[in-house]
């Protein structure tokens, strides 16, 4: 997108966004993957129930927060037209600290380095991330360098929050029921439960949670877990000798013997999927080994399963006293299995972005949504851009202006899905 494309949509959201973005970025709100809770993490009510009174307060409808953790709210129609669903998560990244996120906003951006004032060390250049680098003039959001920002998604809750304050109070915008849907624990792969497209009742719907501006994306990662335990054979270590089966060392090499140098995420790309070692606690006794399986096929998520299998089976072989076991649980599958079938919210997306003036661009994420699981669940559910970068890490930031754009881009489809 171009400085002069960009600049159309400038300033009629900006402090709105800003505002916002800020105001939930600084509430802790991480979720936990070893909570067996729904939401997984009691702070997440804390951004759950401000969502409910801003809502509230701004006159939408159906208002509630349901007993598995999700808000939702209805804009009510103006004019005939399908039932659309706009989604965001609240909330953040379990893999890096997000308690005492101290949000920051660079203001006319002057295109060097971005320092963090709690740590010196750390520096955002635009050589090494070039899309900051065609940020020059905008408002830059970032952390303070020792926490993520949390823009992933509460970047998306403040766009949606903003389009959907702006239908409030333009009522003579056309558009068809809206429902808003906040959902907890999207990072663990838990945001949407058995009962969330019932009650979001939409003909379909768009998450609100990717990147660069332009991103219409209806293609993610499959995704499975694996669960390894490494059972060994527990002794005094001074009466060892020919007894003790540590399972330290048989879990040490499970993690060797799986692929290296061809199937980790730090050495895959594009199109390749990956075999990834999220976790490994326990001790001499007992070792537990997480493992997160992508692929975007079905077929290549199936053959990574088996080589996990085939390389517990072959370090068991190893050592006969020990007891290795291997769980494998799907846990969501490319959205494009589904929307291939049926492009019309994608088709939606895309001539709503063109009349902004903006090319879509649709590739493949690596990773997954909540749109993943609703439409696999039945519910068709893109994922669409907010200008977020450098996720789960101390170097993330976002643009206020990018989140405008996406603003705008919401509010064009909405506007287009009511005509049909």
């Amino acid at each position: 997108m171009s400085d002069t494309t960009a600049a159309k949509f400038t300033g009629k959201f900006d402090q709105e966004l800003e505002a916002r973005l800020t105001r939930y970025a600084a509430i802790d709100s991480q979720s936990d993957a070893n909570s067996p809770t729904a939401p997984s993490t009691e702070i997440q009510y804390d951004m759950l129930r401000l969502l409910e009174k801003e809502l509230t307060e701004m006159g939408a409808a159906d208002v509630e927060i349901t007993e598995y953790g999700v808000v939702l709210a209805t804009i009510p129609g103006n004019t005939e037209g399908p039932t659309v669903g706009l989604l965001a998560h609240v909330d953040t990244a379990p893999q890096f600290n997000a308690t005492g996120v101290k949000p920051r906003v660079i203001k006319g951006y002057n295109g060097g380095e971005i320092t963090f004032p709690d740590n010196p060390d750390l520096v955002l250049s635009p050589e090494e991330f070039p899309y900051l680098a065609e940020k020059q003039g905008h408002d830059i959001v970032t952390a303070s360098g020792t926490t993520l920002l949390g823009a992933d998604d509460k970047a998306g809750v403040a766009i949606i929050m903003s389009a959907a304050r702006h239908l409030l109070q333009n009522p003579e915008i056309p558009h068809g029921p809206i429902r808003v849907a906040f959902t907890p624990d999207e990072e663990i792969g838990r945001g949407v439960g058995e009962a969330l497209p019932k009650d979001l009742g939409v003909d379909f719907a768009y998450t609100f949670d990717g990147g660069e501006v332009g991103e219409i994306t209806y293609e993610t990662f499959s995704a499975d877990g694996a669960e390894i335990t490494v059972s060994g054979v527990s002794i005094h270590p001074g009466n060892a000798k020919e007894k003790l089966v540590n399972a330290i060392h048989l879990a040490s090499k499970i993690i060797q013997t799986l692929p290296q140098a061809t199937m980790t995420p730090e050495t895959t790309d594009e199109r390749d999927g990956f075999i990834h070692a999220t976790d490994m606690v326990g001790g001499s006794s007992e070792m537990k080994i997480t493992l997160i399986l992508r692929d975007f096929e079905r077929e290549g998520l199936e053959q990574k399963g088996e080589i996990v299998r085939q390389v517990c089976a072959a370090v068991a072989a190893t050592e006969p006293r020990a007891t290795i076991s291997c769980e494998i649980k799907p846990q969501y599958r490319n959205m494009r299995y589904w929307l291939e079938d049926d492009m019309t919210p994608v088709d939606l997306a895309r001539d709503a972005l063109k009349s902004l003036g903006i090319e879509p661009n649709s590739v493949p994420i690596r990773g997954g949504t909540d749109g993943s699981r609703l439409t696999e669940m039945g519910v068709p559910c893109p994922n669409l851009f907010t200008g977020m970068q450098n996720l789960h890490g101390p170097q993330e930031w976002i643009s206020v202006q990018d989140m405008a754009v996406a603003t705008e881009f919401c509010l064009a489809l909405i506007e287009r899905a009511a005509k049909g």
